[in-house]
């Protein structure tokens, strides 16, 4: 996929960040069904967002089929790498959990893991060391052709668009049952936070937990006025580190921001304001929500399946 405009910079608090929390309960029932036949049927009162470990099985079974997609088209092709739920905790707003951050710091070892994958992975090396003419081949297969995208407008602005095609196409509309629903629903609701970010800043019961936690920071020798402050410095302040000096300066940083977070109940108060403002928001994207959460329950149930076979 690529972006086509810039998309405005995300607040990421600690909880319930790319969907919402259910939608319509009327006891409808619809069905995801694949070009091929493959229906599953989804009530209304089921729909609900996917678990961390439920995403990653898709994304398992997406990497299953684009490996076989691959091999269709003669070529090599790895699963993996996708995320481990500790990684897809690294970024957020504030860490609150003393334990995650005493071992991870603010996830540098994930940000090297991936820069790794980037450079090293077969995934990479196979097509890199393939001739040109058969490396075009390859990605064509792979990723289908930018000259024929589907495009979905974001609600706080910017378009993002995604080939039609290619075996990641494919794989998607295997497990989707119709890309194009899928992608306009997906790049939605996951992009909403932009649109109610602001508030959850502006709220006062926020101002308020911030200041408490800055205090709290001061006091321990830390003092950040708020988390963001501190992801934006971290960088600068490790630049001429190395990756063990940097990763011992961040863990020790991180524990002390869990540690005020607790105090202070910073982290319980953005995971609650986040669910209050984004559950506003996404009232008036109850369609797109309802079609997110039918066709991703349809794929974990399709992932299921092929991992079963």
């Amino acid at each position: 996929m690529r972006r086509k405009f810039s998309i405005p910079v995300a607040f990421v608090a600690a909880a319930c960040i790319t969907a919402g929390c259910g939608s319509g309960t009327d006891g409808a029932t619809n069905s995801a069904q694949r070009p091929e036949g493959d229906t599953v049927a989804i009530s209304d009162s089921d729909l609900r967002d996917l678990t961390v470990p439920e995403e990653m099985k898709i994304e398992y079974a997406e990497y299953t089929l684009v490996k076989k997609c691959m091999e269709n088209n003669g070529f090599k092709f790895w699963t993996g790498p996708v995320a481990s739920a500790d990684a897809r905790r690294a970024g957020r707003y504030v860490i609150d959990d003393i334990a995650w951050a005493k071992k991870y710091g603010y996830g540098r070892a994930f940000d090297e893991a991936a820069e790794k994958d980037r450079r090293d992975h077969p995934n990479v090396r196979y097509p890199n060391a393939l001739p040109r003419k058969d490396r075009i081949r390859y990605n064509t297969a792979l990723n289908g052709d930018y000259d024929d995208v589907l495009r979905v407008d974001l609600p706080a602005g910017g378009t993002i668009e995604t080939p039609r095609e290619g075996c990641w196409a494919g794989a998607r509309t295997q497990l989707y049952g119709d890309l194009e629903a899928w992608f306009k629903a997906k790049k939605t609701i996951t992009s909403l936070t932009p649109l109610y970010v602001p508030d959850i800043l502006a709220d006062e019961r926020m101002k308020k937990t911030v200041g408490a936690w800055s205090h709290c920071m001061k006091d321990a020798g830390r003092p950040f006025s708020s988390p963001d402050e501190i992801r934006e410095k971290r960088i600068t302040n490790t630049e001429k580190m190395s990756s063990e000096e940097a990763r011992a300066y961040e863990a020790e940083l991180a524990v002390a921001e869990a540690t005020c977070a607790v105090k202070t109940n910073l982290g319980k108060t953005a995971r609650r304001l986040e669910r209050e403002y984004r559950s506003a928001t996404l009232k008036k994207y109850r369609k797109e929500n309802s079609a997110y959460q039918r066709m991703g329950l349809a794929a974990l149930s399709r992932a299921r399946k092929l991992a079963s076979e």
